[in-house]
Order: structure tokens, then C-alpha cells, then sequence
């Protein structure tokens, strides 16, 4: 009996979990700001992030269930912009700046969505010519998961799904 009630425990917690997941409020649209097509552009140069780790984890009768995740921005903005046929530079190169855009990555805001510690984290993007250090684009949008890297690496696609494909 005691088995039983253990599970029959567990099958709860497990439903009121996923109900609670569902009721998460929408995340707020991605924007963009685009002062210049991204036509024309070969070479990316992305500025360098740190990578960042993330745990989450649950006691399952007495037994610590935990896992680990990791995202570099900067590595998930580069494969992004690669798939759309671009070629990252490891260093800016004077003589390919007119066909070179510089990209810039941040976390730009946390919301609290309420109950159970809920909150969205929110980044931005912005593109930059090599050659005239002029704006040419950026995108704003905000991702959340289970981690935190999983919030950064859905913000981030959310983000950039505003700005591709590059090329058509």
C-alpha cells in the first residue's frame, strides 16, 4: 500500500507539474530595428561571450536526479548565421570590412511571469558594419526553459529568426 500511495504521489506532483507549465503566460513578441538590408554581407565577426551553466535537479525518493547544461551565445549566434551560408572571421580583416558584419550579443532584461519562480530572460542582438561602424540591424526577444541556459538559447533563436535568413 505504502508503494502505491508513493506513486500514486509521484503521478500527481508529475500531472501538476505540466498543468503549471501550460499555464505559463505567452512570451512577449521578438522585434527587430533594420536600418540596412543584410544583403550584400559574407563575413560575420562575433564579438566573444562567456559560456554559461546551468543546473537543474529533483529528489526522487531520496535519490538527487540532476542535470547540467551549458551555452556559449556567441558559438549558438555563429552556427545560426553559418547554416545561412555567412563565414566567421576569427579576427576582424581590414580588407573584408565592406562585406563584414560585427555582432554584438547582451542580456537585456528579466521578467517575472509569476508562481513557481517563473521568469523569462531576454536578450539582444545588434549588427554592425566592419567598414562604417554604422547600426545596420537589431533584434530583441526573450526565451524561457527549464535552465537558464535553455532560456538564453531560446531567446536567442527567437531573436535571430527575426533577422534570417540572410540570404535567399
Amino acid at each position: 500500500m505504502d508503494r502505491i500511495s508513493k506513486l500514486l504521489g509521484l503521478f500527481i506532483l508529475i500531472s501538476w507539474g505540466y498543468g503549471c507549465a501550460s499555464l505559463r503566460p505567452p512570451l512577449l513578441p521578438a522585434t527587430s530595428i533594420k536600418n540596412a538590408s543584410l544583403e550584400g554581407y559574407k563575413y560575420i565577426y562575433v564579438s566573444p561571450t562567456n559560456s554559461m551553466t546551468s543546473s537543474s535537479g529533483s529528489t526522487i525518493n531520496g535519490t538527487l536526479l540532476s542535470s547540467s547544461k551549458t551555452v556559449n551565445p556567441a558559438d549558438l549566434i555563429t552556427g545560426i548565421f553559418i547554416k545561412e551560408g555567412l563565414i566567421r572571421l576569427p579576427e576582424l580583416k581590414p580588407e573584408l570590412a565592406e562585406e563584414t558584419l560585427i555582432i554584438n550579443y547582451g542580456e537585456s532584461g528579466k521578467r517575472n511571469t509569476g508562481g513557481l519562480g517563473g521568469y523569462t530572460l531576454e536578450v539582444t542582438i545588434q549588427l554592425i558594419s566592419a567598414k562604417t561602424s554604422s547600426f545596420v540591424c537589431s533584434c530583441t526577444a526573450e526565451g524561457q526553459g527549464s535552465t537558464e541556459a535553455d532560456d538564453i538559447r531560446h531567446a536567442i533563436t527567437r531573436c535571430l529568426n527575426e533577422l534570417t535568413p540572410v540570404k535567399k
